[in-house]
């Protein structure tokens, strides 16, 4: 499906920002070195808050979410409070860290994956003015929701009941510890963070040990958050500076070429609702079909696994293999669901069927709200509450 101009009434900028673009291109580097820098330095704070807070009772303080079930709810519930899966699987790979069982941390991981979705969601009901436009840009948001729905439905009870990922992910990360090849590449960002780290320790030395460990675990979640919100948005207006109409018409001439793209742009701003949040406007004025957003967004659903990579760079020690493990089964997760779902032509179009039948369903405000608030909040929620009583 080739790219057409969208119509003159449509804007395809992704961001409404008033910076001055020559010094973005000139500095927007700079701004992505610092964002990387304060990421692994608010992993170093989650970290070392996780470990002081919880110690060896990690599995106490998440008995709840031992069930399965209950944590891809967990997964789904928190990834759509904070609207970044990049935030979260940072965290799950830090509560592995620090003795988290992999197991355990999988179905949370698949659960960011359905939460993350509804980032585009909520950006769609921008064209909630005009029903045609509205109708496209809700099925290019819901495809993404439907895809990652249907790869939990298949591989979340293949996992429960023989631990092939838990078992795919332990066989490569112990290849790639004999391999020698365990974060080796990380020296430079703990240097760079280790000013901020000491003086983190001097503000914090005088404090009781549990406000030690909140305070650290509280900085940390913050930091990660911000920084993973800024190294978005900085990449993201870097990769304005090519021109979005050369990129688009580019990408969207063959569906690998659009999957690889949306990898490639995942990884650079580390953030999949970014990445899937520029189709929006696309599908609205009809610059893309459907068809080919559906692969773009399975290629940010690659992209996004490298955060979890970067976030077990700033493990280090015995529990660094697990960190790994993790980040290893949620590629596998997705690279999986990206061979079986869409390599197999009859469930290849189930995404798309189930985001036109959604797109068409939604035809006052109280589907649309029924929608995301049941998916991502109250069945979760209610779930949750349940399992505690």
């Amino acid at each position: 499906m080739a790219y057409r101009d969208p119509d003159p009434h449509t804007s395809v900028d992704v961001s409404s920002t008033s910076v001055d673009r020559s010094l973005i291109h000139q500095f927007w580097w700079v701004g992505t070195l610092a964002a990387i820098v304060v990421l692994s330095f608010g992993l170093t704070l989650l970290s070392v808050g996780l470990s002081e807070l919880v110690g060896d009772r990690v599995e106490q303080l998440f008995q709840f979410a031992t069930n399965p079930a209950l944590g891809l709810l967990v997964g789904v519930i928190t990834t759509a409070l904070v609207q970044s899966s990049s935030a979260v699987t940072s965290i799950v790979v830090g509560l592995v860290a620090t003795g988290m069982p992999v197991t355990t941390a999988i179905p949370i991981i698949m659960g960011a994956n359905i939460g993350t979705t509804i980032t585009n969601t909520l950006l769609s009901l921008g064209q909630i003015g005009d029903r045609d436009r509205f109708e496209r840009s809700f099925a290019a948001a819901t495809v993404h929701d439907c895809f990652n729905l249907i790869g939990v439905a298949i591989f979340l009870p293949l996992e429960i009941s023989t631990h092939f990922l838990t078992r795919l992910s332990g066989l490569f990360a112990d290849r790639v510890q004999d391999w020698g090849l365990v974060f080796d590449h990380s020296i430079g960002l703990k240097l760079l963070t280790a000013p901020l780290v000491k003086t983190t320790v001097i503000l914090t030395q005088h404090l009781p040990p549990i406000l030690h460990g909140s305070v650290w675990l509280g900085l940390g979640i913050i930091t990660v958050l911000l920084s993973i919100a800024a190294l978005a948005q900085t990449l993201t207006l870097a990769i304005q500076q090519v021109g979005q109409g050369r990129l688009f018409s580019a990408i969207g001439a063959h569906p690998l070429l659009a999957m690889l793209t949306g990898t490639g742009i995942t990884v650079i701003v580390q953030s999949s609702s970014t990445t899937t949040s520029l189709m929006i406007p696309l599908a609205a004025s009809r610059a893309w079909e459907l068809e080919t957003i559906y692969p773009f967004t399975l290629g940010a659903n690659i992209g996004t696994c490298a955060t979890a990579f970067l976030a077990a760079t700033a493990v280090t020690g015995s529990t660094s293999i697990a960190a790994l493990q993790i980040a290893l089964a949620h590629l596998l997760h997705n690279t999986l669901g990206i061979l079986t779902i869409y390599g197999i032509p009859a469930l290849r179009s189930l995404p798309l069927r189930g985001a036109r039948w959604l797109a068409r369903s939604a035809n006052n405000p109280w589907a649309i709200a029924s929608y995301i608030l049941g998916i991502f909040f109250l069945i979760p929620g209610l779930a949750i509450a349940a399992s505690l009583l």
